[in-house]
Formats: C-alpha cells, sequence, structure tokens
C-alpha cells in the first residue's frame, strides 16, 4: 500500500520553474508519508506532476514509484496504491502479447496493461487500488479506483487544474485550494456523519472518485466513466451449489490476499467473519511449517464493566481463546486505555482529515500502530456483515418501515447540541430525506420480486454505499496512518456480486444471521464459533471514560476562541454532560450513542481548528 498525489493544467508548463513544483509535490508527499514510510519519487513533466510514498510489501527492490514505461517514444507514467490478487494471471495474459516485464510487482502489470488494452484494463484487475496514469502519448491522466472503493482517491479541479490524491489534506497544498466547507459540508457532517455522501470530499469543491468509476482528464475537461456496477440477477443454483460456491469464493480470496514478500497477521475478535479469515490463513501457513501471527482488542476494565446488551451480546476474549487454541496461533491481546482512546481521538481525525467515528475509530487507530510493531500486513473480517445481511436492520421489522437510514433512525439526537440558528440554517432532516431517497432510486431491483424482497435489497443497497464504505474508510486511515497494509479479503467483487443475488431464504435460512457464510465455512470453524451470535467490535463501558470527554468538551466551550462555539450551544451541552447517557440507543450504527457524541463533538472541533477551516454560511 501506498499514498499517491500529483496535478495536472494543460495551461501550465510545470518545467519552466521545476523546482517550485516539485517542491509541491515533496510537500503534497510528505502529508501522507505515513501510508508509504519506505521510499519516495517524484515525476514532472510539462503539464502534470506525480508524487508518491512507497509502503514495501511486494518486490521491496524494484517497485520504485512513479514508474514510467515507454511505447513509439512516449512516456506512460503510473502511480499507484494497492494491491492486485491476479497478478499472475495478468502478466502472463501480457507476455502472450508479446510484453516482457523488468519487475515482479503489480505495478508494472497495472501499467503495461493500460498500455495494452486503454482503460477498459481495469475491468480485468481483482483487487484495491487507486492509481493515476499519465498518457503522453494523448495528453491524459486518468484517475482509477476500485470497485468497492477500498482504497481513497480524492480531487479538485481548481483554475482547470486538476489536483488529487490518496487523503484530502494533500489537496490543500496546491496554491489556492483552501479548506473551506459551507451548508452542504456542514449537513454532510452533522445530518450523515461519521457517513458521507458517495463522491463527496465535504470540503468545498473536493470530489471523491466513486467506487467502480475512473476519470479521465484531459484538454476537453474531466469525464467520470462507471466501469463496474452490482447487477440483480436471478440465482439459479442450489442450496447446496450455493454453499459450495461460496466456500469456494470465500477461500480463494482469503488464500489469494495473503501474498506478500512479508509476513502477514490476522485481526482476531473470535467472531464468525475474523475467525474464517484466520482459520484460512493458519492452515496455509501451517503447510509451510509457520504459525500466523494474531491480535485482538480490548478496552481497560471492561471485564468490570461490561454491558450486555442487544446490539453487543458477549465479550470477544473467550472466543477468541477458543480460536487460539485451536490453530495455535501466535496472538497477542491488546488493551487500550481510557486516555489512549481520549487522546487518539485527535489521532483520528488527522488520519481521516474528518471527524470519524469517534472512539470506534481511535481505537483502532491505536490498535494499528501497537500492531505495526510486529507486522506490516494485515487481513480483517470486515465488511461481512454489509455482504451477508449481518446487521439487525437486515432483519428487523422497523427498519423495513422507516422511510430513512436504518442505522440513523432518529435525527433528534443529532440536533441535540448544535444551535438553533444553525439547525434552521442546515435542515438536517430534508438532507438526510433527500440522500435517503437519492440512493433508494439507484437500487438495481429484480423483476418480479415481491416487495418485502425488494426491500431487503434497499437496505443492501443502502449498506454497501454507505454504511460498508464508512467502516472501509475507518480501516484504511487508522491502518495506512500507522503504516499498516489492512485487506479486506470478504470485500471481494466476485463475493458481493454472487451473495448479491442469493435469496434470503438460503443467505439466513430459518433466521440464523449469515448463516450462507456460517455453512459455507463450518468445516475449519470450531462449532463454538461457528454458532456464536453476532456482537460488533468492541468499545469502552468505562463510566470515567464518558467523563473524561464531558470535562474535555466544557473545557473546549469555556475558551472562546474554540471554532465549534459557533455551531454548538453551551448549555445544551452543559445539560448532555451532566445527564446519564444511553448506552443502549445508538445514534449511528450499533456502537455510537452517548459518550460517542461528545467524543464526535471533539472531533468537530479539533478539525476546525486544525484544518483552520473556513465555515462559509
Amino acid at each position: 500500500m501506498c499514498g499517491i498525489a500529483g496535478f495536472c493544467n494543460f495551461n501550465e508548463n510545470y518545467t519552466t520553474n521545476a523546482p517550485r513544483w516539485n517542491d509541491i509535490l515533496a510537500n503534497m508527499k510528505n502529508k501522507i508519508n505515513h501510508r508509504g514510510p519506505d521510499d519516495n519519487g517524484r515525476y514532472l513533466t510539462a503539464h502534470a506532476g506525480l508524487s508518491h510514498a512507497r509502503l514495501s510489501i511486494i518486490d521491496l527492490a524494484n517497485g520504485k514509484q512513479p514508474m514510467t514505461r515507454y511505447a513509439a517514444g512516449n512516456a506512460f507514467t503510473i502511480v499507484y496504491n494497492g494491491e492486485l490478487y491476479n497478478t499472475d494471471e495478468l502478466r502472463n495474459d501480457l507476455k502472450q502479447k508479446g510484453w516482457s516485464f523488468m519487475t515482479t510487482c503489480d505495478t508494472e502489470v497495472i501499467l503495461v496493461g493500460f498500455m495494452e488494452y486503454g482503460h477498459e484494463f481495469v475491468e480485468k484487475l481483482n483487487g484495491i487500488y487507486a492509481f493515476a496514469i499519465w498518457d503522453e502519448r494523448k495528453d491524459t491522466i486518468s484517475l482509477f479506483r476500485d470497485r468497492l472503493g477500498i482504497k481513497p482517491l480524492f480531487y479538485t479541479v481548481n483554475n482547470e487544474t486538476l489536483v488529487f490524491g490518496s487523503e484530502l489534506k494533500v489537496l490543500f497544498e496546491y496554491p489556492n485550494v483552501k479548506p473551506q466547507v459551507d451548508a452542504k459540508g456542514l449537513n454532510e457532517i452533522f445530518a450523515l456523519g461519521p457517513a458521507k455522501t458517495y463522491g463527496c470530499g465535504v470540503f468545498k469543491n473536493c470530489n471523491e472518485v466513486l467506487p467502480g468509476n475512473y476519470i479521465v482528464y484531459n484538454k476537453d475537461g474531466l469525464k467520470q466513466i462507471s466501469y463496474w456496477k452490482l447487477e440483480s440477477k436471478p440465482h439459479t443454483d442450489s442450496y447446496d451449489e450455493t454453499i459450495e460456491k461460496t466456500s469456494f469464493l470465500v477461500k480463494d480470496s482469503i488464500r489469494r490476499q495473503m501474498v506478500s514478500d512479508i509476513p502477514i497477521c490476522t485481526f482476531l475478535s473470535g467472531g464468525v467473519d475474523s475467525s474464517i479469515v484466520t482459520a484460512v490463513c493458519a492452515i496455509e501457513l501451517a503447510k509451510q511449517g509457520e504459525r500466523i501471527n494474531t491480535f485482538s482488542f480490548d478496552f481497560q476494565d471492561n471485564d468490570k464493566f461490561f454491558k450486555s446488551n442487544s446490539f453487543q451480546p458477549s465479550r470477544d476474549r473467550p472466543y477468541v481463546e477458543k480460536m487460539v487454541s485451536h490453530y495455535n496461533t501466535n496472538h497477542t491481546f491488546l488493551e487500550c486505555t481510557n486516555m489512549q482512546l481520549a487522546d487518539y481521538l485527535y489521532k483520528a481525525v488527522d488520519a481521516r482529515d474528518l471527524p470519524g467515528m469517534a472512539d470506534v475509530e481511535s481505537s483502532l487507530l491505536y490498535f494499528c500502530s501497537e500492531v505495526v510493531k510486529y507486522d506490516k500486513v494485515a487481513l480483517t473480517g470486515e465488511c461481512a456483515d454489509e455482504i451477508f445481511g449481518g446487521y439487525p436492520w437486515f432483519h428487523d421489522k422497523e427498519a423495513f418501515a422507516m422511510h430513512t437510514f436504518p442505522w440513523s433512525k432518529n435525527i433528534e439526537p443529532r440536533k441535540q447540541l448544535l444551535k438553533d440558528e444553525l439547525l434552521k440554517e442546515l435542515d438536517l432532516e430534508s438532507y438526510v430525506l433527500e440522500s435517503y431517497e437519492k440512493s433508494v432510486k439507484e437500487t438495481p431491483y429484480l423483476y418480479g420480486e415481491s416487495p418485502e424482497e425488494s426491500r431487503r435489497r434497499e437496505i443492501a443497497y443502502l449498506n454497501i454505499k454507505w454504511f460498508m464504505i464508512t467502516l472501509l474508510d475507518r480501516m484504511d486511515r487508522t491502518s495506512m496512518y500507522s503504516g499498516l497494509e489492512a485487506r479486506v479479503p470478504l470485500a471481494d467483487h466476485r463475493i458481493l456480486e454472487y451473495v448479491w443475488n442469493v435469496p434470503w431464504n438460503i443467505k439466513c435460512k430459518d433466521g440464523v444471521v449469515k448463516h450462507l457464510l456460517r455453512e459455507s465455512c463450518k468445516d475449519i470453524l470450531p462449532d463454538e464459533i461457528t454458532n456464536r451470535r453476532k456482537s460488533p467490535y468492541p468499545k469502552t463501558y468505562h463510566p470515567a471514560y464518558e467523563k473524561l470527554l464531558g470535562d474535555r468538551l466544557l473545557e473546549v466551550l469555556a475558551n472562546p476562541s474554540s471554532p465549534i462555539n459557533s455551531l454548538i450551544d453551551k448549555n445544551k451541552v452543559n445539560n448532555f454532560v451532566h445527564t446519564p447517557s444511553d448506552y443502549g440507543k445508538p445514534w449511528y450504527g450499533q456502537l455510537m450513542a452517548g459518550p460517542q457524541m461528545l467524543a464526535y463533538m471533539l472531533q468537530v472541533n479539533y478539525w476546525l481548528e486544525k484544518y483552520n477551516v473556513e465555515i462559509l454560511l
């Protein structure tokens, strides 16, 4: 994994003042150096500049970027962030067409593939990626993003200049690109956050290349092209065939994503998803006489303060210990303190460039910073719930009936700390409704399906386009900020394409949540794990943590220069801080309740201050 950045303007000749523009490329790279601390490079030509920060995973010696190859005297140059899982097949195909290779890395395969096939080559890729290619022959720069949006890629067009990068902070290193936020951006923060509209960069005029899309920028302007989308089709496989095919796809994806020239590890929660990933990795490494390193996460004194509820029915540790014993993994239990959890709230904003999932995010950032001391590549169980129907709202009649995002059922908790005049200016309800209805209309329905199944398909589509992306953003930023490459093998597009069309009576047979996934991999799991009731990522239940957050937020509001003072009401905050918070009714997802609202507001203030955000209202 790596970080990429660059710019392009066809009315500019960057080479006439090359030192200045090389310095800007260096500054862009420095902003994302955490994504690739092992190596870096720059490329500058008349109309474009490319910059790269490299995390060395494959072909450590020869994979330097930007990478350039020539055809008929014209340069083709790439900067790439990602990992391909069908590199060998693609390379063999290109060799048959007469191409030779100077490296063993996937970067060169993508570049040569583009030279052979053009933009359509992206349709052949199986992996996670965001990359840019400068085509000197056609004076064109193209930006590509993987099908599910696992790797980020932001851009803005300012005075006919395209500026792009792996993270938003890169864009502000280019002259006259400023961190501003208007009513739309504030609605993204307060009405939808920590989610954001796909394609939206929250900052004014900042965008994100849509998943499954690429952008072509040349003298005629910018054009965005979709190369992949979900399609609904009749499912013709029998129950047994469905189990067998799902089993193959899941295990094949995990095996493919084990490719690395350095050791790998897994995040192990003891849940079905992470246990499947761990089991496959452990089995494959055992064939080579090796043990897999595994890591689990928990919080200070959770053994004392944990409260079982409908969202988190059980603690993870007993199930982790079962898997560790079953597969003889080399396991490390990691624990986060209240102070670390609170302090990392600010680092989490540095990583995402936006307020995020509060301590659900800061804790993962802390854990990634610890894991990278042992390993640089980790496989996780993310995205199984979105694809296989694991969340409560897939099964909840109330979610079927409501006309809004099922993970944010009630807008009122989001309004309770904001100033009344701001609420009138933003109209959060209308913004949420418009965003929700736009996405629902995009749902690829299947002709002849019952109204109930059509509604279930809507909920699944919303999860893939919104909730899953939020968690993927969290995983990417927290891992890459720490110099750790986190892979999500259950988010293989082949799995999604297949499972998307599997009927619900197979996917969750007899009402068993994620029955299809459990059944397809029960041969490699202990029964206790196969049958474990879903429990999400852990969070702290320590009462001292909430008090710490409340004290910090009151301290922020007591400072007249705190930027959040223009947005939130001091009296409302004071009442909120001194009222016991309800952990059982989240305002986002399953984990973000009262304490996380305080943490989120701390993140908003830090974001406004750190990025010197100009509010345009």
